[in-house]
């Protein structure tokens, strides 16, 4: 007797098939759910392995255009990057399959939904929070926390046996010493070798980017155009090549990324749940929106509300990374950034080269920028007199402070 269908998350790998034949020792009937986020996968193999396993039914579902538009996007408009380095490419992804994960959940009636997360990390969180956010009172299965699964499978060997004895196909290709997640974002790296922090990366642990040495010997010079501050337009004038969809926007920008070896990284990052972990990280288009966006920020956004965009930036970095997409602080966060973007207009002209965004120029009907005003060679209207008295009301705090130094100096 069934004890009921579960929707699980499945990659086709050798983890999330073990765990679909498991799920069905256990007597659910299992839905295989695939989400193409752009990383590089044969979707039609996995789909006939799932079937071949036993999953009641399979679900590849191409998330690509949402994945960009409804979750890369906001965090380009945030500048969002934790930890002042890691661009969230594997955080971002989560709550976009999440959602889906759900809405098959509700079509198909299933009463549980299940991933192949381990209990250590960061996604087992993301995924949870999301499918409890979103369909509350939804039962979740998560093996890796179940001790008559991670007790039995201890290891890549005994779900290799497990697999050899039930008939999962097993992996033709030899295990990297590490752990890999890829999507349209970025492609990261951790566990195995590089969980000593002092192991340097192999040369061919990176699958995304060239090494900066052997990149091109000449730039690419692009021009990004930017509405509301979300890219709307990348043009490279020298190859006639003009992409103007946000997905086709960040395909390119991860060509041209790609090619010049932009956007890698070797950090160390503090977990949620935690404990420090150590990821290795390639986001070349990113890492280049990133830069042009900032640019164009503040090129165009009053001072102060930078500043306090800023902090909204850093706080809207931690959410995702702690997996609270669904949140009302979220929301609250995303509205308030969204206002901050209204005028956020123009376009950016940048060149990559060796590993580097250059930012050239920059253009915007929405300027803050009075070249009149600042200029060395006209007065303007702005008399230089005023400075004077701008200086010494702020040095009347800096005078005070010594006033008290010199007090508290004579009393010792």
């Amino acid at each position: 007797m069934t004890k009921g269908t579960v929707v699980l998350a499945y990659s086709g790998g050798l983890d999330t098939s073990c765990i679909l034949v498991w799920l069905k020792e256990q007597c659910y009937d299992v839905i295989a759910y695939m989400a193409n986020i752009g990383q590089d996968e044969d979707f039609e193999s996995a789909r006939k392995k799932a079937e071949n396993l036993g999953a009641k039914k399979v679900f590849v579902e191409d998330l690509r255009t949402e994945f960009v538009e409804d979750f890369i996007l906001p965090a380009v408009q945030a500048n969002a990057v934790y930890e002042d380095r890691y661009l969230l490419g594997t955080a971002l992804a989560r709550p976009c399959i999440a959602r889906r994960q759900i809405e098959i959940a509700r079509r198909e009636g299933a009463q549980f939904v299940a991933h192949g997360a381990t209990g250590k990390g960061n996604d087992q969180i993301r995924f949870e929070l999301a499918f409890h956010a979103l369909l509350p009172g939804v039962k979740i299965i998560a093996p890796w926390r179940i001790p008559e699964f991670y007790n039995r499978f201890r290891g890549r060997t005994d779900l290799m046996a497990y697999a050899q004895k039930h008939g999962i196909p097993l992996p033709v290709t030899s295990q990297a010493p590490w752990s890999m997640d890829a999507n349209l974002m970025h492609i990261s790296y951790e566990s195995g070798i590089l969980e000593n922090p002092k192991n340097q990366a192999p040369s061919d642990l990176y699958q995304m980017t060239k090494s900066p040495e052997d990149s091109p010997s000449s730039p690419d010079v692009l021009e990004l155009q930017f509405k509301n501050g979300i890219p709307v337009r990348v043009v490279n004038e020298k190859q006639g090549i003009s992409k103007e969809t946000p997905l086709d926007i960040l395909l390119f920008l991860n060509e041209i990324g790609s090619k010049h070896g932009v956007g890698r990284i070797d950090i160390v990052e503090n977990r949620f749940i935690g404990m420090k972990s150590r990821g290795i990280y390639e986001t070349p288009g990113g890492t280049i929106l990133l830069e042009a966006h900032l640019d164009m920020e503040t090129f165009t956004m009053d001072k102060e509300v930078r500043r306090i965009k800023q902090g909204l930036g850093v706080k809207f970095s931690e959410l995702v990374y702690n997996g609270f997409w669904y949140s009302p602080e979220f929301d609250f966060v995303r509205h308030c950034i969204n206002k901050s973007q209204e005028n956020i207009e123009g376009k950016v002209q940048l060149s990559v080269f060796k590993g580097q965004v250059y930012i050239l120029g920059r253009e915007s009907p929405k300027s803050l920028y009075n070249e009149e005003l600042v200029s060395m060679d006209v007065q303007g209207d702005y008399d230089p007199c005023d400075a004077s008295g701008f200086i010494k009301i702020n040095a009347i705090r800096l005078k005070e402070h010594q006033r008290l130094q010199g007090l508290s100096g004579t009393k010792q």
